[in-house]
């Protein structure tokens, strides 16, 4: 095991940290998307972009690109997004990177997550005939630092809420599904999905609404700076009317 720390939230670190994998495994079985942050100010990232949206999306969407050749080298690769059933919230699909005037904890945390799902099912699309299934879960309510950053009461909060649904659990057994995404015989072949407690379930309608995914694949091409020098990610990750 080795640790290989990085601010998802700012894309040139996003970028050395995609050359460091690179460098030491080129060959990667499987991908898990699993930074995630709720701020309840308004913040923006190193690029400018509003904090929520860049680290829980953004960062995932340009790590993915970069590392996607290695996850194609191997025999079966994975990409699993851990997305959350708050993205059920989100009817419209409104504006992703939220400004200073329009942002709200809440809604840009839950948009985020619908964009966890929107990516996993389009990069699922993109990927069919190759070796690589792409696919997302909604962990449920874990008792991790999620939300601490915003202090200990809002963390207390976020706790109790789960706590009083008797739907608090702890970080090992929310992991057993992100495990059994990664490394289950039978799921070699399965992609595309969205699963929540080992089952797979159906998502949002929003977040199956395909050109949304489209217009949220482009923006995020545009806004992760991804061009042709990606190499041969670029067939997939490149919006439809370029070459």
């Amino acid at each position: 095991m080795e640790f290989l720390p990085a601010d998802l939230s700012n894309l040139g670190d996003v970028r050395r940290l995609a050359a460091d994998i690179r460098r030491r495994c080129p060959t990667l079985d499987v991908l898990v998307n699993n930074a995630g942050a709720r701020f309840n100010h308004y913040e923006t990232s190193s690029s400018g972009l509003e904090r929520t949206f860049a680290t829980n999306h953004l960062g995932h969407f340009l790590l993915t690109a970069l590392l996607l050749d290695g996850l194609l080298a191997a025999r079966q690769g994975r990409v699993i997004s851990v997305a959350s059933g708050v993205h059920l919230s989100v009817l419209s699909e409104g504006e992703w990177d939220a400004g200073r005037e329009t942002y709200e904890r809440k809604a840009a945390y839950a948009r985020s997550k619908l964009a966890n799902v929107l990516f996993s099912y389009e990069l699922s699309r993109r990927l069919q005939g190759t070796t690589v299934t792409s696919n997302a879960l909604d962990p449920g309510g874990v008792a991790t630092n999620l939300g601490r950053n915003n202090g200990w009461i809002a963390w207390a909060r976020h706790l109790g809420y789960y706590a009083l649904k008797r739907q608090l659990q702890s970080p090992d057994r929310a992991a057993r599904i992100i495990v059994h995404l990664a490394s289950s015989p039978e799921l070699a072949s399965v992609s595309g999905k969205y699963f929540c407690e080992m089952r797979e379930t159906t998502s949002s309608p929003l977040s199956q609404n395909q050109d949304v995914a489209r217009r949220l694949w482009e923006l995020s091409v545009k806004l992760s700076g991804l061009d042709s020098s990606v190499g041969k990610a670029w067939k997939y990750f490149r919006p439809e009317n370029q070459n």
